[in-house]
């Protein structure tokens, strides 16, 4: 269990029922919502290389059947316990909700640290796993859909959905076991970049909003924005490439070896290659160096990621955070305490459990491809092309002018997989950033957008429940 005085899972429940004080439904309702469904906790074997036995305890846990399959990630830590995995199951109901996403919620963990293994003994490790779950039935595209998270990626899925093909022979939808693969196994282009540019698709639709910026003190739009980024692995990477091209500036960076700053701006693609070449962030060209990683929490700024670990933010540092707006690109980074003391503040915290739903949001679109058995923008991208290039001829014929080639390229253009699948996702996220932003507003009572986007998820699986007919 967790070794703070009140674990993630206890702290994700807190912000549950403050905003079910919000909702009209049965208490037994909203019990069933918040309790696990089934909790899956194993042990087994593998031969490491040096011929030693090692025992890995691992776990998957089904929050809700509410929707099938269940979703959620699996992650590769030597912090991962069960109160954690509970938790993030669970984040992963509400967060499925929020964005219109038909799936439960679930979540998986294998404790280990994926540095301290070699390649082989990290597949034998993935591969075991897989076994298990299929053992108990815990997987299969309508069941259970895993995806990569903390210290998991492609290479990780592709060991999953081959042992799963194998022990499951002549399933022709056995692609749709898992998501997160590489796009040769049947993923999806835009899912590796699919959480930064939500995160930054969510926090974008709320700079746009003139009220809101208003109240925050700051300018409408993205751009001249200054930001800091906790983290830099692939939803961090993202997020700051984002903010950047869109004409932010990235003034800190921070892992977990330390945090860098540059007032002027930092490249996040620069960063990456220095920390490749020699280990670490810190000494990076132009930049200083701060004493700790968590200084960077700290420092002047107009919006704040932090898309690391979760309780980085808490109540003894949340005080002294300075950003107007914080997005978190992380699970649970910031503590129930430290929300009480954003509102106190006036820090407008965008909450991780729709702003991070860009990665199930794309997975949801590679699971639909995997059913479909076809790729996206296969149908109609020569059809769009063909017809807009009539279009576009017949107006130059018209009005006897020529349009530029720039111009030309674009209008003619007919959409890719990878084009289909950020419009999906930027649709996602602004639909659900106004939703709960509506809520927030149309009740007085409601203190933060965390607790509106609860009461938003809460009102969407009450009533699937009660659809069901569970509850009669």
């Amino acid at each position: 269990m967790s070794q703070q005085p009140y674990s993630f899972f206890h702290s994700v429940e807190r912000s549950f029922d403050k905003a079910a004080a919000f909702t009209n439904f049965d208490p037994g309702i909203l019990e069933q919502i918040k309790a696990c469904n089934s909790v899956y906790q194993m042990r087994f074997p593998v031969k490491l290389d040096n011929g030693n036995i090692e025992v890995i305890e691992a776990y998957r846990v089904q929050h809700s059947q509410h929707k099938s399959p269940c979703k959620g990630g699996i992650r590769f830590s030597d912090e991962v316990n069960q109160d954690e995995v509970m938790a993030l199951a669970s984040l992963m109901t509400y967060k499925c909700a929020i964005v219109n996403v038909p799936f439960g919620g679930a979540k998986g963990g294998i404790k280990i640290n994926p540095r301290k293994y070699s390649t082989y003994e990290l597949e034998k490790i993935t591969r075991r796993y897989t076994a298990e779950l299929v053992k108990k039935n815990f997987i299969g595209p309508g069941i259970d859909v895993p995806a990569p998270d903390y210290g998991t990626g492609e290479r990780e899925m592709s060991w999953i959905v081959d042992t799963y093909a194998s022990l499951k022979p002549g399933e022709i939808d056995a692609a749709g076991c898992v998501t997160g693969k590489p796009i040769t196994q049947g993923g999806v282009r835009g899912r590796k970049e699919a959480t930064g540019l939500g995160v930054f698709f969510g926090i974008r639709e709320v700079c746009n909003m003139a009220d809101v910026m208003e109240k925050q003190g700051l300018t409408i739009g993205v751009e001249g924005k200054t930001v800091i980024v906790q983290g830099l692995g692939n939803v961090g990477y993202h997020s700051a490439k984002f903010f950047r091209e869109a004409g932010a500036k990235v003034v800190a960076l921070a892992e977990y070896e330390g945090a860098i700053y540059n007032a002027h701006g930092l490249n996040e693609e620069e960063v990456f290659q220095h920390r490749k070449a020699t280990g670490s962030i810190l000494n990076f060209p132009g930049a200083t160096n701060l004493a700790k990683n968590t200084d960077a929490l700290e420092l002047e700024c107009d919006i704040l990621i932090p898309a690391a670990l979760e309780n980085v933010i808490n109540g003894e540092n949340a005080p002294r955070v300075k950003a107007k707006i914080i997005g978190e690109a992380a699970n649970g980074p910031c503590t129930p305490e430290a929300d009480e003391i954003f509102i106190q503040k006036g820090i407008l915290c965008v909450p991780d459990m729709y702003l991070n739903a860009g990665g199930v949001t794309v997975s949801y679109f590679e699971w639909l491809k995997n059913l479909s058995h076809v790729r996206y923008g296969r149908m109609e991208k020569r059809f769009t092309e063909n017809m807009n290039t009539t279009i576009l001829g017949q107006i130059e014929s018209l009005t006897g002018k020529t349009v530029n080639e720039t111009d030309r390229k674009l209008i003619q253009h007919g959409a890719e997989e990878i084009d289909l699948v950020h419009s999906g996702l930027e649709e996602t996220m602004i639909a659900a950033t106004r939703e709960i932003v509506h809520i927030w507003k149309s009740n007085p009572g409601i203190p933060d957008m965390r607790t509106a986007a609860y009461v938003s998820a809460i009102n969407k699986v009450a009533t699937s429940y009660a659809e069901l007919g569970i509850f009669p």
